[in-house]
């Protein structure tokens, strides 16, 4: 459980993928909470890769293709950028420094793969959602589940792991005195 009470599940989100609700109503009270929504926001995306891949080689939607392709890039950069500058700094503040850090070195390197990853799907699903053809489907397939199980496994360990140690307090400013 992280410090502000939410307790985040990675299996919690719908298989379907629906990337129509990563629009936020309020912005997040703290960088904690907006990894949480990230999170939220990169498992519709993965349930969308999901349905994509299941759709293959005849039965995708094109509409679909491009709408994951236009947010998936974004997405993952946006989320990126918050844990190297503001959630993994705090997690590595806390104790135990050395395995903390180690594990979020691993995880800076999963993000540079991940965002490469992410730019060759985002040019293939534009592609197929422009042309309506997909050249390899066996190939494309595979891709896309390579991509969206390592996704799954990074937000799990990121949940698991990192949300519960890192109180929300970490990140409030401090009154001058």
């Amino acid at each position: 459980m992280a410090g502000n009470g939410v307790r985040y599940s990675p299996g919690s989100r719908s298989r379907d993928g629906d990337i129509r609700s990563l629009r936020q109503e309020q912005p997040p009270s703290s960088p904690l909470q907006e990894m949480l929504l990230l999170h939220e926001g990169k498992l519709a995306l993965c349930g969308a890769l999901e349905s994509i891949a299941d759709s293959l080689p005849n039965r995708f939607e094109r509409l679909t293709c491009l709408a994951v392709a236009n947010t998936l890039l974004p997405l993952i950069r946006r989320a990126h950028q918050l844990e190297e500058t503001n959630i993994f700094p705090a997690y590595d503040a806390l104790s135990d420094t050395a395995a903390r850090s180690g594990s979020t070195q691993r995880l800076r390197s999963e993000h540079v793969e991940d965002e490469c990853f992410a730019a060759e799907l985002t040019e293939i699903l534009f592609k197929i959602g422009h042309e309506g053809a997909v050249g390899d489907a066996e190939v494309f397939g595979f891709m896309l589940r390579g991509f969206f199980e390592g996704m799954r496994r990074h937000v799990a360990f990121e949940s698991e792991h990192i949300a519960p140690l890192i109180d929300n307090s970490l990140f409030r400013s401090r009154p001058e005195i």
